[in-house]
């Protein structure tokens, strides 16, 4: 992931499986005949649609972006029918392509959480707040938040990861009641980290763990989907208090890049909002919840 041929290779994969899903309905083509051997657009249909070459599409697909332009690129993301997130993945990893390596590594994403921020987190007792960077790392927590995320954070390998902790812990299937849709979310994240950053050591060296010791990774991340989880809802079984329904909301901290702060809230009246005030009530007892910390080798 972190040399120039990598990011092409990611540029080739990312806009082929953009392509392949893609139907000539879809993209509002007429089909004449039967006989087609791509399910989805083919290059040559991508080129028309985006307004330029053929060949010129099929070198781009390629990953020689040197000298794309921005509205190239936009003509492209509009033929792929790309989502926001998605267009700014091909322009993040288009920028890398075409762009020197720089002579010495960038500094990482700031690790500390600033105490004005931990402070902030402390006031909001019946919310669980997290800090997690942009690898998903939990660098911070306030009471409630520590409690509710109990399990992951439990990791004796610190910094607690959340995609360490959805792949190769045998735990994270009970924690969470949609599994799949928690890993989708985690891999499309952690995507959109990768074509920001394709130099981060740190970054490689988890996806490379997670690539080679779970299956159910591989595959999310051959699919190069992108997402910006930044809203939802998480449904988690937890160990003290049974199941929560929780919407979240994840802002960016604009002073400290890479960090967002996650925050949890249960609906008014919900047998979740009843929950959470139980669980922030055994949160004040001096006690943690029982399990195992034996990893398993895959999720």
């Amino acid at each position: 992931m972190a040399d120039k041929q990598q990011v092409r290779a990611d540029i080739r994969e990312f806009l082929t499986t953009r392509r392949a899903r893609i139907t000539p309905e879809q993209a509002g083509l007429r089909v004449y005949g039967t006989s087609r051997r791509v399910a989805g657009l083919r290059r040559e249909e991508v080129a028309t649609l985006a307004g330029i070459s053929a060949e010129y599409y099929i070198r781009l697909e390629r990953g020689n972006v040197s000298g794309a332009s921005e509205s190239v690129l936009d003509g492209i993301a509009q033929a792929l029918q790309l989502t926001d997130d998605e267009r700014a993945h091909l322009h993040d990893l288009v920028q890398t392509a075409s762009t020197s390596r720089p002579a010495a590594r960038r500094r990482p994403p700031q690790a500390r959480v600033r105490p004005t921020v931990q402070r902030i987190m402390d006031s909001m007792v019946l919310t669980p707040a997290l800090i997690v960077d942009s690898r998903l790392d939990i660098l911070a927590a306030n009471e409630l938040g520590r409690a509710l995320y109990a399990p992951i954070l439990s990791d004796p390998v610190k910094p607690p990861n959340h995609a360490r902790f959805l792949f190769l812990d045998r735990h994270a299937g009970d924690f969470w009641r949609d599994w799949g849709q928690a890993a989708d979310d985690a891999v499309a994240l952690l995507r959109g980290s990768a074509g920001r950053d394709p130099y981060d050591e740190h970054l490689s060296n988890l996806i490379g763990q997670l690539s080679t010791r779970s299956d159910d990774f591989r595959v999310r991340w051959a699919s190069h989907n992108v997402r910006a989880h930044l809203t939802g809802a998480k449904r988690i079984h937890h160990p003290i208090v049974g199941d929560l329904e929780l919407p979240f909301e994840s802002m960016p901290l604009p002073s400290d890049p890479g960090q967002s702060l996650v925050m949890y809230s249960a609906e008014p009246d919900s047998a979740s909002h009843a929950a959470l005030h139980l669980l922030a009530s055994w949160a004040a007892q001096p006690q943690e919840p029982q399990r195992s910390e034996q990893p398993a080798t895959d999720a």
